[in-house]
Protein backbone atom coordinates (compact mmCIF):
# COMPACT_ATOMS: atom_id res chain seq x y z
CA UNK A 1 0.00 0.00 0.00
CA UNK A 2 3.26 2.40 0.32
CA UNK A 3 3.01 3.48 -3.62
CA UNK A 4 -0.61 3.86 -3.46
CA UNK A 5 -0.73 5.80 -0.28
CA UNK A 6 2.31 8.28 -1.83
CA UNK A 7 -0.26 8.57 -5.08
CA UNK A 8 -3.50 9.59 -3.02
CA UNK A 9 -1.16 12.17 -0.89
CA UNK A 10 -0.24 13.31 -3.82
CA UNK A 11 -2.71 13.99 -6.07
CA UNK A 12 -6.22 13.35 -4.47
CA UNK A 13 -4.99 15.22 -1.00
CA UNK A 14 -8.34 15.45 0.39
CA UNK A 15 -9.32 11.77 0.92
CA UNK A 16 -9.52 10.66 4.26
CA UNK A 17 -10.55 6.53 4.48
CA UNK A 18 -12.47 7.31 1.28
CA UNK A 19 -10.90 8.31 -2.40
CA UNK A 20 -12.45 11.66 -2.71
CA UNK A 21 -11.82 14.07 -5.98
CA UNK A 22 -11.44 17.85 -5.45
CA UNK A 23 -13.56 16.89 -1.97
CA UNK A 24 -16.19 14.42 -3.85
CA UNK A 25 -16.44 11.03 -2.63
CA UNK A 26 -15.84 8.47 -4.61
CA UNK A 27 -18.94 6.28 -3.30
CA UNK A 28 -21.29 9.63 -4.01
CA UNK A 29 -19.80 9.72 -7.88
CA UNK A 30 -20.55 6.00 -8.41
CA UNK A 31 -24.21 6.31 -6.75
CA UNK A 32 -25.04 9.33 -9.02
CA UNK A 33 -23.46 8.00 -12.29
CA UNK A 34 -23.33 3.72 -12.06
CA UNK A 35 -20.23 1.43 -12.25
CA UNK A 36 -17.81 0.81 -13.59
CA UNK A 37 -16.98 4.37 -14.48
CA UNK A 38 -13.84 6.52 -15.39
CA UNK A 39 -13.49 9.90 -13.30
CA UNK A 40 -10.74 12.54 -14.02
CA UNK A 41 -9.63 15.49 -11.81
CA UNK A 42 -8.71 18.09 -13.86
CA UNK A 43 -7.08 19.65 -10.91
CA UNK A 44 -3.84 17.12 -11.98
CA UNK A 45 -3.60 18.16 -15.31
CA UNK A 46 -3.89 21.69 -14.44
CA UNK A 47 -0.94 20.76 -12.34
CA UNK A 48 1.23 18.40 -14.63
CA UNK A 49 0.73 21.27 -16.95
CA UNK A 50 2.55 23.34 -15.07
CA UNK A 51 5.23 21.12 -13.97
CA UNK A 52 6.00 20.45 -17.49
CA UNK A 53 5.57 24.61 -18.45
CA UNK A 54 8.57 25.20 -15.53
CA UNK A 55 11.33 22.66 -16.95
CA UNK A 56 10.66 23.84 -21.06
CA UNK A 57 12.08 26.76 -22.14
CA UNK A 58 9.67 29.40 -23.60
CA UNK A 59 10.69 28.71 -27.19
CA UNK A 60 8.62 25.48 -26.54
CA UNK A 61 5.35 24.72 -27.45
CA UNK A 62 2.71 21.93 -26.69
CA UNK A 63 0.94 20.02 -28.60
CA UNK A 64 -1.44 17.50 -26.39
CA UNK A 65 -1.20 14.08 -28.02
CA UNK A 66 -4.88 13.20 -28.38
CA UNK A 67 -4.60 9.31 -28.60
CA UNK A 68 -3.62 9.42 -25.04
CA UNK A 69 -7.46 10.51 -24.28
CA UNK A 70 -9.91 12.05 -27.00
CA UNK A 71 -12.79 12.95 -24.35
CA UNK A 72 -13.68 16.86 -26.03
CA UNK A 73 -13.62 17.99 -22.48
CA UNK A 74 -9.93 17.18 -21.90
CA UNK A 75 -8.98 18.66 -25.58
CA UNK A 76 -11.15 21.81 -25.06
CA UNK A 77 -8.95 21.78 -21.28
CA UNK A 78 -5.28 22.14 -22.83
CA UNK A 79 -6.69 24.12 -25.76
CA UNK A 80 -8.18 26.73 -23.54
CA UNK A 81 -4.58 26.92 -21.29
CA UNK A 82 -3.01 27.32 -24.88
CA UNK A 83 -1.76 24.33 -26.29
CA UNK A 84 -2.48 22.46 -29.62
CA UNK A 85 -3.45 19.01 -30.79
CA UNK A 86 -1.57 16.40 -32.07
CA UNK A 87 -3.63 13.83 -34.79
CA UNK A 88 -3.33 10.59 -35.94
CA UNK A 89 -6.23 10.23 -38.02
CA UNK A 90 -8.99 11.94 -39.41
CA UNK A 91 -10.98 10.70 -36.87
CA UNK A 92 -9.10 12.51 -34.09
CA UNK A 93 -8.97 15.66 -36.83
CA UNK A 94 -12.90 15.81 -36.68
CA UNK A 95 -12.61 15.25 -32.75
CA UNK A 96 -10.42 18.03 -32.19
CA UNK A 97 -12.22 20.26 -34.22
CA UNK A 98 -15.60 19.79 -32.80
CA UNK A 99 -13.60 20.51 -29.01
CA UNK A 100 -12.84 23.82 -30.88
CA UNK A 101 -9.30 23.75 -32.19
CA UNK A 102 -8.54 25.68 -35.10
CA UNK A 103 -6.91 22.93 -37.95
CA UNK A 104 -3.59 25.65 -37.96
CA UNK A 105 -2.70 24.12 -34.39
CA UNK A 106 -3.05 20.52 -35.41
CA UNK A 107 -0.15 18.20 -36.69
CA UNK A 108 -0.66 15.23 -38.59
CA UNK A 109 1.29 12.46 -38.17
CA UNK A 110 1.09 8.67 -38.02
CA UNK A 111 1.92 5.75 -40.20
CA UNK A 112 -0.32 4.84 -43.07
CA UNK A 113 -2.28 7.80 -43.58
CA UNK A 114 -5.23 7.24 -46.53
CA UNK A 115 -6.24 9.36 -48.93
CA UNK A 116 -9.32 10.08 -47.92
CA UNK A 117 -8.01 10.88 -44.74
CA UNK A 118 -5.05 13.37 -46.05
CA UNK A 119 -7.69 14.98 -48.57
CA UNK A 120 -10.02 15.68 -45.58
CA UNK A 121 -7.27 17.15 -43.29
CA UNK A 122 -5.69 19.43 -46.21
CA UNK A 123 -8.74 20.74 -47.31
CA UNK A 124 -9.91 21.88 -44.09
CA UNK A 125 -6.53 23.58 -43.62
CA UNK A 126 -4.30 21.18 -41.11
CA UNK A 127 -1.58 23.12 -39.92
CA UNK A 128 1.14 20.65 -40.36
CA UNK A 129 1.29 16.84 -41.73
CA UNK A 130 4.27 14.73 -40.76
CA UNK A 131 5.55 12.84 -43.63
CA UNK A 132 6.33 9.27 -43.02
CA UNK A 133 7.64 7.74 -46.29
CA UNK A 134 8.37 8.53 -50.22
CA UNK A 135 4.90 7.41 -51.07
CA UNK A 136 3.77 9.69 -48.73
CA UNK A 137 5.22 12.25 -49.76
CA UNK A 138 3.92 11.81 -53.63
CA UNK A 139 0.70 11.47 -52.14
CA UNK A 140 0.20 14.39 -50.52
CA UNK A 141 1.67 16.33 -53.46
CA UNK A 142 -0.97 15.00 -55.93
CA UNK A 143 -3.93 15.83 -53.67
CA UNK A 144 -2.62 19.18 -53.10
CA UNK A 145 -2.46 19.32 -57.35
CA UNK A 146 -6.21 18.59 -57.22
CA UNK A 147 -6.83 20.72 -54.50
CA UNK A 148 -5.14 23.79 -55.72
CA UNK A 149 -3.11 23.99 -52.66
CA UNK A 150 0.54 24.00 -51.39
CA UNK A 151 0.60 22.19 -48.01
CA UNK A 152 2.97 22.94 -44.64
CA UNK A 153 4.84 19.34 -43.88
CA UNK A 154 7.49 17.97 -41.49
CA UNK A 155 9.52 14.74 -42.35
CA UNK A 156 9.10 12.38 -39.05
CA UNK A 157 12.81 10.91 -38.71
CA UNK A 158 13.49 7.47 -37.50
CA UNK A 159 16.94 8.29 -35.62
CA UNK A 160 19.56 6.06 -35.23
CA UNK A 161 20.58 3.63 -32.48
CA UNK A 162 22.99 6.21 -30.84
CA UNK A 163 19.89 8.35 -28.78
CA UNK A 164 17.26 5.65 -27.83
CA UNK A 165 15.36 4.62 -24.63
CA UNK A 166 11.95 4.25 -23.21
CA UNK A 167 9.91 1.34 -22.56
CA UNK A 168 8.37 1.25 -25.70
CA UNK A 169 11.18 2.15 -28.19
CA UNK A 170 9.63 3.40 -31.63
CA UNK A 171 12.49 4.24 -33.48
CA UNK A 172 16.47 3.47 -33.84
CA UNK A 173 15.44 0.24 -35.38
CA UNK A 174 13.12 -1.37 -38.31
CA UNK A 175 9.87 0.21 -37.70
CA UNK A 176 7.23 1.76 -39.99
CA UNK A 177 7.62 4.81 -38.10
CA UNK A 178 8.92 7.62 -39.93
CA UNK A 179 12.15 7.88 -42.49
CA UNK A 180 15.44 6.18 -41.41
CA UNK A 181 17.97 8.85 -40.63
CA UNK A 182 19.98 7.50 -43.11
CA UNK A 183 17.66 7.94 -45.55
CA UNK A 184 16.36 11.51 -44.83
CA UNK A 185 18.70 13.21 -47.84
CA UNK A 186 16.75 11.43 -50.31
CA UNK A 187 13.60 12.02 -48.59
CA UNK A 188 14.35 15.75 -48.11
CA UNK A 189 15.09 16.00 -52.00
CA UNK A 190 12.41 14.38 -53.45
CA UNK A 191 10.08 16.84 -50.96
CA UNK A 192 12.11 20.04 -52.33
CA UNK A 193 10.99 18.81 -55.56
CA UNK A 194 7.60 18.61 -55.20
CA UNK A 195 6.14 22.16 -56.08
CA UNK A 196 2.63 21.27 -53.80
CA UNK A 197 4.50 20.77 -50.32
CA UNK A 198 6.44 23.61 -48.54
CA UNK A 199 8.88 21.38 -46.16
CA UNK A 200 8.52 23.26 -42.20
CA UNK A 201 10.88 20.60 -40.12
CA UNK A 202 11.51 17.51 -39.10
CA UNK A 203 9.47 15.44 -35.89
CA UNK A 204 11.25 13.36 -34.03
CA UNK A 205 9.85 10.10 -32.08
CA UNK A 206 12.62 7.70 -30.62
CA UNK A 207 9.96 6.18 -27.80
CA UNK A 208 7.70 6.35 -25.21
CA UNK A 209 7.06 5.98 -21.48
CA UNK A 210 10.48 6.93 -21.16
CA UNK A 211 11.73 8.08 -17.04
CA UNK A 212 14.98 9.11 -17.57
CA UNK A 213 15.46 12.50 -18.02
CA UNK A 214 18.93 12.19 -19.26
CA UNK A 215 17.59 9.62 -22.50
CA UNK A 216 15.08 12.28 -23.17
CA UNK A 217 18.52 14.73 -23.24
CA UNK A 218 20.35 12.47 -25.13
CA UNK A 219 17.24 12.49 -28.11
CA UNK A 220 17.06 16.14 -28.02
CA UNK A 221 20.50 16.57 -28.35
CA UNK A 222 20.39 13.94 -31.38
CA UNK A 223 17.16 15.75 -32.93
CA UNK A 224 19.14 19.25 -32.91
CA UNK A 225 21.99 17.45 -34.81
CA UNK A 226 19.80 16.58 -37.23
CA UNK A 227 17.66 19.79 -37.43
CA UNK A 228 21.28 21.55 -37.68
CA UNK A 229 21.59 19.23 -41.12
CA UNK A 230 18.14 19.86 -42.57
CA UNK A 231 18.17 23.62 -42.30
CA UNK A 232 21.93 23.32 -43.72
CA UNK A 233 20.82 21.69 -47.13
CA UNK A 234 17.78 24.32 -47.01
CA UNK A 235 20.10 27.49 -46.27
CA UNK A 236 18.06 28.45 -43.86
CA UNK A 237 16.38 27.77 -40.29
CA UNK A 238 13.59 25.49 -39.89
CA UNK A 239 9.87 26.50 -38.73
CA UNK A 240 9.19 24.14 -36.13
CA UNK A 241 11.82 21.50 -34.79
CA UNK A 242 9.26 18.68 -32.97
CA UNK A 243 10.74 16.54 -30.61
CA UNK A 244 7.66 13.78 -30.46
CA UNK A 245 6.47 12.70 -27.15
CA UNK A 246 7.89 10.08 -24.50
CA UNK A 247 7.62 11.42 -21.43
CA UNK A 248 6.92 8.41 -19.05
CA UNK A 249 4.73 8.10 -15.42
CA UNK A 250 5.72 5.50 -12.86
CA UNK A 251 3.31 2.57 -13.11
CA UNK A 252 4.45 -0.15 -11.15
CA UNK A 253 6.63 -0.78 -8.20
CA UNK A 254 10.14 0.50 -7.85
CA UNK A 255 9.35 2.37 -11.02
CA UNK A 256 11.19 6.21 -10.18
CA UNK A 257 9.50 9.71 -11.43
CA UNK A 258 10.74 11.28 -14.21
CA UNK A 259 13.57 13.71 -12.69
CA UNK A 260 12.09 17.36 -13.41
CA UNK A 261 14.84 18.88 -11.52
CA UNK A 262 17.18 17.36 -14.10
CA UNK A 263 15.23 17.76 -17.38
CA UNK A 264 14.86 21.40 -16.27
CA UNK A 265 18.53 21.87 -16.09
CA UNK A 266 19.48 19.90 -19.20
CA UNK A 267 16.84 21.84 -21.00
CA UNK A 268 18.18 25.51 -20.12
CA UNK A 269 21.65 24.31 -21.65
CA UNK A 270 19.62 23.07 -24.50
CA UNK A 271 18.74 26.53 -24.56
CA UNK A 272 22.26 28.19 -24.51
CA UNK A 273 22.90 25.83 -27.75
CA UNK A 274 19.93 27.24 -29.69
CA UNK A 275 20.50 30.50 -29.00
CA UNK A 276 24.07 30.55 -30.19
CA UNK A 277 23.33 28.80 -33.08
CA UNK A 278 22.07 31.29 -36.14
CA UNK A 279 20.38 28.08 -38.08
CA UNK A 280 17.65 27.92 -35.33
CA UNK A 281 16.90 31.27 -35.55
CA UNK A 282 13.05 32.10 -35.24
CA UNK A 283 12.55 28.27 -35.04
CA UNK A 284 9.76 26.67 -32.99
CA UNK A 285 10.33 23.76 -30.45
CA UNK A 286 7.78 21.86 -29.17
CA UNK A 287 6.72 18.62 -27.70
CA UNK A 288 3.56 16.38 -27.87
CA UNK A 289 3.31 14.97 -24.37
CA UNK A 290 -0.53 12.38 -24.16
CA UNK A 291 -0.07 10.25 -20.85
CA UNK A 292 2.33 12.44 -18.72
CA UNK A 293 -0.53 14.94 -18.86
CA UNK A 294 -3.60 13.01 -18.31
CA UNK A 295 -2.22 9.24 -17.06
CA UNK A 296 -2.23 10.45 -13.37
CA UNK A 297 -5.50 12.19 -13.42
CA UNK A 298 -7.70 9.33 -14.38
CA UNK A 299 -9.24 6.75 -11.93
CA UNK A 300 -11.31 3.35 -13.20
CA UNK A 301 -13.76 2.63 -10.35
CA UNK A 302 -15.48 -0.73 -9.94
CA UNK A 303 -17.38 -2.30 -8.07
CA UNK A 304 -17.51 -5.85 -6.41
CA UNK A 305 -20.31 -7.97 -7.99
CA UNK A 306 -19.05 -11.44 -6.13
CA UNK A 307 -16.29 -13.14 -4.25
CA UNK A 308 -15.53 -16.80 -4.53
CA UNK A 309 -12.89 -19.43 -3.41
CA UNK A 310 -12.13 -21.38 -6.18
CA UNK A 311 -8.70 -24.61 -5.20
CA UNK A 312 -7.28 -22.34 -2.59
CA UNK A 313 -7.31 -18.87 -4.18
CA UNK A 314 -9.62 -16.20 -3.62
CA UNK A 315 -11.42 -14.51 -6.74
CA UNK A 316 -12.74 -10.90 -6.48
CA UNK A 317 -14.78 -10.42 -9.23
CA UNK A 318 -15.79 -6.86 -10.26
CA UNK A 319 -18.44 -5.28 -12.36
CA UNK A 320 -15.65 -3.70 -14.84
CA UNK A 321 -12.48 -5.33 -16.43
CA UNK A 322 -10.16 -5.43 -19.62
CA UNK A 323 -13.27 -4.57 -22.16
CA UNK A 324 -13.01 -1.04 -20.63
CA UNK A 325 -9.39 -1.12 -19.44
CA UNK A 326 -6.97 -3.58 -21.95
CA UNK A 327 -3.94 -1.80 -20.27
CA UNK A 328 -4.48 -2.58 -16.58
CA UNK A 329 -4.92 -6.21 -17.99
CA UNK A 330 -1.15 -6.74 -18.66
CA UNK A 331 -2.78 -7.37 -22.66
CA UNK A 332 -1.60 -3.91 -23.97
CA UNK A 333 1.92 -4.34 -24.79
CA UNK A 334 3.30 -6.14 -21.48
CA UNK A 335 5.32 -9.22 -21.67
CA UNK A 336 4.39 -10.03 -18.20
CA UNK A 337 1.25 -8.52 -16.41
CA UNK A 338 1.76 -6.28 -13.65
CA UNK A 339 -0.52 -4.89 -11.62
CA UNK A 340 -1.07 -0.94 -12.02
CA UNK A 341 -1.71 0.57 -8.62
CA UNK A 342 -4.86 -0.65 -7.26
CA UNK A 343 -7.09 -0.15 -3.92
CA UNK A 344 -10.33 -0.40 -2.34
CA UNK A 345 -11.51 3.43 -2.27
CA UNK A 346 -13.64 3.26 0.36
CA UNK A 347 -10.87 1.41 2.85
CA UNK A 348 -8.52 3.65 2.61
CA UNK A 349 -7.28 3.59 6.34
CA UNK A 350 -7.66 -0.36 6.37
CA UNK A 351 -4.68 -2.54 6.36
CA UNK A 352 -4.21 -4.81 3.74
CA UNK A 353 -4.67 -8.60 5.31
CA UNK A 354 -5.29 -10.89 1.93
CA UNK A 355 -4.15 -11.52 -1.04
CA UNK A 356 -6.57 -11.76 -4.06
CA UNK A 357 -7.21 -12.31 -8.04
CA UNK A 358 -9.47 -9.07 -8.51
CA UNK A 359 -11.41 -10.20 -12.72
CA UNK A 360 -13.70 -8.46 -14.50
CA UNK A 361 -16.85 -10.21 -15.46
CA UNK A 362 -15.68 -10.94 -18.96
CA UNK A 363 -16.48 -15.02 -19.73
CA UNK A 364 -12.22 -14.62 -20.59
CA UNK A 365 -9.19 -16.34 -18.48
CA UNK A 366 -7.64 -12.78 -19.56
CA UNK A 367 -9.89 -10.50 -18.35
CA UNK A 368 -7.50 -10.06 -14.48
CA UNK A 369 -7.18 -6.03 -13.50
CA UNK A 370 -4.70 -7.88 -10.81
CA UNK A 371 -2.70 -10.67 -9.42
CA UNK A 372 -1.87 -11.28 -6.63
CA UNK A 373 -3.20 -8.20 -5.58
CA UNK A 374 -2.84 -7.34 -1.55
CA UNK A 375 -6.28 -5.28 0.04
CA UNK A 376 -7.84 -4.83 2.76
CA UNK A 377 -10.77 -7.66 3.42
CA UNK A 378 -13.15 -7.11 0.51
CA UNK A 379 -17.03 -7.41 0.50
CA UNK A 380 -19.70 -7.39 -2.24
CA UNK A 381 -20.62 -3.58 -3.14
CA UNK A 382 -16.99 -2.08 -1.97
CA UNK A 383 -15.51 0.53 -4.36
CA UNK A 384 -12.15 -0.81 -6.47
CA UNK A 385 -10.04 1.45 -8.12
CA UNK A 386 -7.65 0.85 -11.01
CA UNK A 387 -5.24 4.50 -10.84
CA UNK A 388 -3.30 6.06 -13.71
CA UNK A 389 -6.13 5.27 -15.90
CA UNK A 390 -6.64 9.27 -17.64
CA UNK A 391 -4.37 8.09 -20.59
CA UNK A 392 -4.85 4.78 -23.07
CA UNK A 393 -7.27 3.43 -20.76
CA UNK A 394 -10.71 3.77 -21.91
CA UNK A 395 -9.82 4.99 -25.50
CA UNK A 396 -7.64 1.69 -25.60
CA UNK A 397 -9.85 -1.20 -24.78
CA UNK A 398 -12.46 -3.62 -27.11
CA UNK A 399 -15.00 -1.73 -25.89
CA UNK A 400 -17.84 -3.58 -27.79
CA UNK A 401 -16.30 -7.22 -26.29
CA UNK A 402 -19.11 -9.27 -25.10
CA UNK A 403 -21.53 -6.16 -25.37
CA UNK A 404 -21.23 -4.97 -21.75
CA UNK A 405 -22.15 -0.88 -21.72
CA UNK A 406 -19.33 1.05 -22.37
CA UNK A 407 -18.32 3.14 -18.86
CA UNK A 408 -19.00 7.18 -18.36
CA UNK A 409 -16.24 9.38 -18.28
CA UNK A 410 -16.59 11.74 -15.16
CA UNK A 411 -15.14 15.48 -14.74
CA UNK A 412 -14.17 16.44 -11.74
CA UNK A 413 -13.41 20.75 -11.61
CA UNK A 414 -13.30 23.25 -8.82
CA UNK A 415 -15.35 20.62 -6.88
CA UNK A 416 -18.13 20.22 -9.07
CA UNK A 417 -18.64 16.85 -11.12
CA UNK A 418 -20.00 16.48 -14.49
CA UNK A 419 -21.15 13.82 -16.96
CA UNK A 420 -18.22 14.19 -19.83
CA UNK A 421 -19.25 10.87 -21.92
CA UNK A 422 -22.58 8.94 -21.14
CA UNK A 423 -22.65 5.42 -20.25
CA UNK A 424 -23.08 4.11 -24.53
CA UNK A 425 -23.36 1.08 -26.88
CA UNK A 426 -26.04 -0.81 -25.37
CA UNK A 427 -28.31 2.39 -23.96
CA UNK A 428 -27.96 3.09 -27.23
CA UNK A 429 -28.61 0.35 -29.21
CA UNK A 430 -31.65 -0.24 -27.42
CA UNK A 431 -32.48 3.39 -27.86
CA UNK A 432 -32.31 3.01 -31.48
CA UNK A 433 -34.42 -0.18 -31.60
CA UNK A 434 -37.30 2.08 -29.44
CA UNK A 435 -37.07 4.15 -32.19
CA UNK A 436 -37.55 2.23 -34.96
CA UNK A 437 -40.63 0.51 -33.55
CA UNK A 438 -41.91 4.03 -33.77
CA UNK A 439 -44.23 4.47 -36.77
CA UNK A 440 -43.09 7.30 -39.05
CA UNK A 441 -46.23 9.74 -39.70
CA UNK A 442 -46.05 10.75 -43.52
CA UNK A 443 -46.56 14.19 -44.54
Amino acid sequence: MGEISQLIRKYFPSSNGELRFGGIRSSALASKYGTPLFVYDSSVMERKLSQLREVLPPEFAISYSIKANPNATILGFFLKKGCGLEIASAGEFYQADRAGCSPERMLFAGPGKTEAELEYVLARGIGETHVESLREAERLNRICRRLGIRANVAIRVNPNEEAQGGAMRMGGKSAPFGVDEEDLDVVLGSILAEDCLHLRGIHLFSGTQILDAETLLRQYRNGLEIARRVARRLGHPLHTVDFGGGLGIPYFAHEEELDLVRLRVGMADLRMEIHSDELFSGTQFLVEPGRYLVGEAGVYVTRVNDIKVSRGKKYVILDGGMHHHLAASGNLGQTIKRNYPIAVLNKLDSPAVESVELVGPLCTPLDVLGRSVHLPETTVGDLVGVFLSGAYARAASPLGFLSHPSPPEIWVESGRDSIIRSRGVFEDYLADQHVKLIPVKEP
